[in-house]
Parts: structure tokens; sequence; C-alpha cells
């Protein structure tokens, strides 16, 4: 998971979602609200383009799956699921792109809340996920750094699904060549294949390994989390490197 930007949908999309919403609050009961929202839910063509148009926008890589960030996003998740708020059905700020398997396998209707009520999964689009996830970079696996980096590994499955973690792994790889080729590039003065390199490298699935290099580079214990691997560290730390990666994603790590 890393930090997306909220897109901005037009007036037109904003105010057909106000209309649904107001539909639903009408309701007397909460039973008809949500019974209200799941059928206006699956009678949402007016919208549907746009909200699917806007997620793919804020998405990682190529409309990659915000949760996983390994395949394609195709549904659009509640982040807190209507049937728990049905008021939220048509919000666009609790919209978020995941793929088949994030949206009906793993999150389903879970949503975890702390002792205070609070919601422990994080939301992409709100806050910094890697203020509560860290990365094993060599062996791809995540460290939940607070509860709700804990709970966010156990609903999408992040260590627990095989495929995601040697996907990690490989992409580590593949992050660091791409590195040291813009590094070649740069050096030959072969400008346009090197903003070529950076971009490929952000279009990639799960890059979410690519901003947990950059992240875990500015730490103050980087030393350690890169030991044995301090030729990478050095890359990394390099400015004009840094300029020209995290420019592109409009990150400041």
């Amino acid at each position: 998971m890393i930090r997306l930007r909220r897109a901005l949908l037009s007036s037109v999309t904003t105010g057909l979602l106000k209309d649904y919403t107001d539909d639903i609050r009408r309701q007397d009961t909460e039973k008809e609200r949500k019974d209200r929202a799941k059928e206006l839910w699956a009678n949402r063509r007016q919208v549907r383009p746009a909200l699917l148009g806007g997620l793919a926008e804020m998405a990682p890589g190529h409309e990659r799956c915000m949760y996983c960030g390994d395949s394609q996003g195709s549904d659009i998740d509640h982040f807190e699921p209507k049937s728990l708020a049905p008021l939220r059905t048509f919000d666009w700020l609790n919209h978020l792109l995941a793929c088949s398997f994030c949206n009906s396998n793993q999150k389903r209707n879970l949503f975890p809340v702390a002792d205070d009520g609070s919601p422990l999964l994080v939301d992409p689009t709100a806050e910094d996920p890697l203020d509560h996830l860290r990365l094993v970079l060599p062996l791809g696996t995540y460290q939940g750094l607070t509860d709700r980096g804990r709970a966010c590994i156990e609903v999408f499955g992040l260590n627990a699904r095989a495929v995601l973690v040697k996907g990690r792994r490989d992409a580590y790889v593949t992050a660091w060549n791409a590195i040291e080729l813009w590094r070649i590039a740069m050096d030959k003065g072969q400008r346009d294949k090197a903003k070529d390199i950076v971009r490929v490298s952000w279009n990639r699935p799960l890059v979410d390994v690519l901003v947990a290099m950059f992240h875990q580079s500015g730490h103050p214990a980087a030393d350690a989390l890169f030991a044995g691997e301090e030729d990478v560290l050095d890359h990394l730390r390099d400015s004009e490197l840094r300029s020209a990666f995290l420019h592109f994603r409009g990150l400041s790590y």
C-alpha cells in the first residue's frame, strides 16, 4: 500500500452522488437505509464510469489495486462497507479501487475498529500507510508498526499470499536494476532514456517496493535496514536520483 492523492470529480458527478445519498437519508429506519443503499448501488450506471475513471487516475501503476498493488483494480470498494455505513455508499471519499480478490476474498465486509470505535484499516488516500507498515525489502514481507498496520496485513493477506511475497522480492531486484540503468543513462547523457526508466519504474505492479526503498533510505536507522546492501543505499541517497524518481510521484521522502 502506498500514499495516494484523491482525484476530483466533476460537479455533475458530485451532484448525482449527493442525490443518491439524500435518497438513502430519507429512509425512516436503518434497515430501510441499508436496503435502499444496496438497491441504488446495484443500479449506479449514471455514476459508475466517472467513479472508475477517478479511481483509475489515482491508482498506482496501470490501475493497480490500492490494497495489494499487484492485480488490476476492477472493483469499486467501499472502505467502510455499505452494510455498516449506508450513508457512505455514494461518498467519494469512501471509494477505493480494488482487485476482485482483495475485494471479494480478503476484505469483504471486514472493517475492524479499535476500542474507541476508530477504524483499524488504513485508507491510503487519507494518510501514509508507511506510518503503519514497514516492508522488509529482501524478504518481501510486511511488518506492522502499529495495530492498524497489523490489521491491514491480516485483512488484506499482505503476507499470507505467497504470490505477493514472491512478487515483492522480484520487484526489489527489478527496482534496483532500474536505478542502476538510470545512473548509466544519466552518465552517458541519455536523459530521455533516463526519464523513460523512471516512468516505467513507477508504472510497474507492486510499486510499493520502490516507495519503501526511498522511504527507508531516509530513515534514521537506514544503515541497519540496508545492512549488507550499502551500494543500494548509496544510490537511493543520491540527490539527483531522488529528485528524478520522487518528483515523478510528487513524493518527498
